[in-house]
């Protein structure tokens, strides 16, 4: 896996103050991305153990929040293995940070993936600007949905998010 960027006390992507985890690695490719520049899963630099423990160290903090995994893709076929691992170890490490992740896929084509269970919230689907709206919390587009796993596990349906509901 390769990543672009460790954003440090983040407030645009997810509730509270997170750590932001920005791989790279997309082949959604949506017109109009944020981050078209981390789309080439060969760009950025590879995630290594000094990467991790920055989370870590991050992740410590008593104000931290969370991590957020973004990019690109987390669920891109070259990131899924190792965000999978991370976020079982973050789970492990850190029980009480909240997990979220972004990605161009729909809840129903990854919810059978063991670590999914594991985050607090997805931000799934393509970002698409003729259903742009910016008064959308989250995400970009109307079509796009952000999704309370805990609860959505817990209910046998999609139950979206409302702030500070994990």
């Amino acid at each position: 896996m390769r990543y672009h960027n460790i954003t440090k006390d983040d407030m645009l992507n997810g509730s509270g103050l997170r750590v932001v985890l920005w791989v790279a690695g997309c082949s959604h490719h949506c017109p109009y991305c944020q981050n078209p520049i981390t789309h080439d899963p060969n760009g950025g630099i590879p995630f290594d153990e000094s990467a991790k423990q920055e989370i870590f160290a991050e992740l410590s903090k008593d104000y931290i929040s969370g991590i957020t995994f973004s990019g690109g893709d987390p669920l891109h076929p070259a990131n899924v293995d190792e965000i999978g691992e991370l976020v079982s170890e973050i789970n492990a490490k850190f029980p009480h940070k909240t997990k979220w992740l972004y990605t161009g896929y729909r809840y129903e084509q990854i919810s059978g993936l063991p670590f999914i269970s594991m985050l607090d919230v997805v931000c799934d689907g393509r970002f698409e600007i003729d259903k742009f709206d910016p008064k959308i919390h989250w995400v970009g587009s109307s079509n796009q949905r952000v999704i309370d796993i805990k609860k959505t596990k817990r209910e046998g349906k999609i139950v979206l998010y409302e702030d500070g509901s994990v």
